[in-house]
C-alpha cells in the first residue's frame, strides 16, 4: 500500500505527482504488462544482449 504524507496547505497536484512517482517505482504496472504474455528465456536473453550492445555503442560515441 502506498502512503503519501500530505502537509498542511500542500498543493493537491504536487501530492498526486508524488503518489504517481512512488507507484512507478514499485514496478506494479510493468510487472502486470510483463505477465500478460509469456516470453521465452532465449528471447529475453537476446533482447538484453541487443540492449547492452546499443548502450555500449552510445557510450563509445560519447567517448569519441
Amino acid at each position: 500500500m502506498i502512503i503519501v504524507p500530505i502537509k498542511e496547505g500542500e498543493n493537491i497536484d504536487r501530492v498526486l505527482k508524488k503518489m504517481k512517482r512512488k507507484f512507478e517505482k514499485t514496478g506494479v504496472l510493468r510487472e502486470l504488462r510483463e505477465r500478460q504474455k509469456f516470453t521465452k528465456p532465449s528471447v529475453k536473453k537476446r533482447e538484453e544482449k541487443l540492449k547492452a550492445i546499443y548502450i555500449q555503442r552510445l557510450q563509445n560515441q560519447e567517448d569519441a
